[in-house]
């Protein structure tokens, strides 16, 4: 069990932690390192970076949605047999679900695995104010256990020294190392921040330029000394430990278009006794034959609007495989390539399934982002009545129905409650992510619809 664990929190977002955080794994990878990626808080596209430079999965950790117990459950079980675990963090250190506490926060998280922590300090416009920067950051609360500093966008060897004098005089930790602002390394974004990298084709150049800068400027064997804690150890059985034999078969588009879920989602459904049947809409793929279930998560459809568009016998396949009754999940990006069309920013209209009445409209500003409490609307198969999970939304697309919409979810957020999604027989559909793991009984909902519709 991997003893060894270290967050990479940030001041804000914005500051470099996830270039800074991939370059490190890919640093440590180099010297033969099994390295564990965790990301804090619900984003699905940072962990895609994690999982490609690692070559295993990464895994969120959201002390909103997750007990602590299953927060140290999900750890522990990535984290098993690696030997060290970096976990990036969400925005700022203490940004979280509230204002008003650490809840949610990389802070929180870090306290619950008591696990030490390097921030990242934007240094590109200051010298000695980065060490009032870095012990406001200490003195907010006595939980954090900041270690040590990175020190990002320095101008050069010369300014670093002065950064690090200031931050190590006035707050007793090492500044562990620096990334020059002259590094012209940055991650291409879009609308819902970074584009994800199962559509940047190659990495490992990339990764390789990105580890060797980071292990040029900042000092290795001290990050992984002031990663060295005691071991988490493990109480109580886990809802992972689950071994049911395979009873159903469940198809789950996965490619560019379709690529956000969660990986404890995906390990339960297996646990709980279904076999997963990948296939790729955006390649032609048909739903394969012999499925008993469809899962479409949700991605970027309005960035593969056009050629999604053209996969007729794909969206042919999908719509009479829902018309027959196959239990469906679909969620967010899922829940547009169900409609009649998305609607594109440039006005374009782009032909989608036609399985849910209506289409989605790419907005210019966010449509709605958030945590979310969810429970079923009256009628929904999965989600069933008295059952409440957590989850997120994330999205530019609003969705304009046709009639009556049948509601699949009431959802309940600091902005209050609303009805959102669509069902209808065995489909059920809208934009919020749900984790399973706060609802293991959407599984078993689930793999039981599949058994009975089969």
């Amino acid at each position: 069990m991997a003893a060894k664990r270290i967050v990479i929190a940030g001041t804000g977002s914005g500051v470099g932690k996830t270039t800074i955080t991939i370059g490190l794994m890919a640093a440590l990878r180099k010297r033969n390192w099994q390295v564990q990626g965790f990301k804090c808080g619900p984003d699905y596209i940072d962990p895609t970076y994690h999982t490609a430079v690692t070559g295993r999965p990464s895994r969120n950790l959201d002390s909103w949605m997750f007990g602590k117990d299953l927060l140290k459950e999900i750890y522990l079980r990535a984290s098993e047999d690696a030997d060290i675990s970096v976990i990036e963090g969400v925005m700022g250190f203490f940004d979280g679900h509230s204002p008003e506490s650490d809840v949610g926060s990389t802070a929180e998280i870090s306290t619950l695995l008591n696990c030490p922590v390097i921030l990242v300090v934007d240094c590109g416009s200051m010298a000695r104010s980065a060490a009032a920067v870095v012990k406001g950051f200490q003195a907010f609360t006595e939980k954090a256990n900041i270690v040590g500093v990175i020190a990002n966008r320095v101008g050069g060897e010369g300014h670093f020294h002065l950064v690090k004098t200031a931050i190590e005089k006035e707050c007793q930790i090492p500044v562990i190392g620096y990334v020059n602002s002259e590094i012209d390394i940055s991650l291409p974004e879009r609308h819902l921040g970074l584009i994800p990298s199962i559509e940047r084709g190659d990495l490992n150049s990339f990764f390789e330029k990105l580890g060797e800068i980071v292990a040029k400027t900042i000092d290795l064997n001290l990050l992984t000394q002031l990663a060295e804690v005691p071991a988490i150890t493990k109480t109580g059985s886990s809802i992972f430990d689950v071994k049911r034999e395979k009873k159903v078969n469940i198809a789950v588009a996965k490619d560019a278009a379709f690529h956000f879920y969660y990986q404890e989602n995906l390990d339960l459904l297996e646990s709980f006794g279904a076999n997963l049947s990948f296939f790729s809409p955006l390649n032609g793929e048909t739903v394969p034959d012999n499925v008993d279930g469809l899962y479409i998560g949700g991605g970027f459809p309005e960035q593969f609007a056009k050629n999604l568009s053209e996969q007729t016998a794909v969206k042919q396949s999908v719509k009479m495989a829902i018309a027959d009754g196959i239990p469906t999940i679909a969620e967010c990006g899922g829940f547009m390539f169900l409609t009649e069309a998305i609607e594109t920013h440039d006005g374009n209209r782009f032909e989608m399934v036609g399985a849910i009445p209506g289409k989605t409209v790419m907005q210019n500003r966010l449509a709605a982002i958030g945590y979310r409490e969810i429970k079923g609307m009256n009628g929904n198969p999965i989600l069933t009545d008295g059952l409440t999970a957590r989850g997120h939304e994330f999205h530019y697309a609003v969705y304009i129905p046709s009639g009556d919409v049948p509601y699949a979810y009431e959802t309940e957020s600091t902005y209050g409650k609303k009805h959102e999604g669509y069902q209808s027989r065995n489909l059920v559909a809208g934009f919020t992510h749900i984790h399973f793991a706060t609802c293991p009984e959407i599984v078993e909902n689930f793999i039981a619809l599949c058994r009975t519709w089969r």
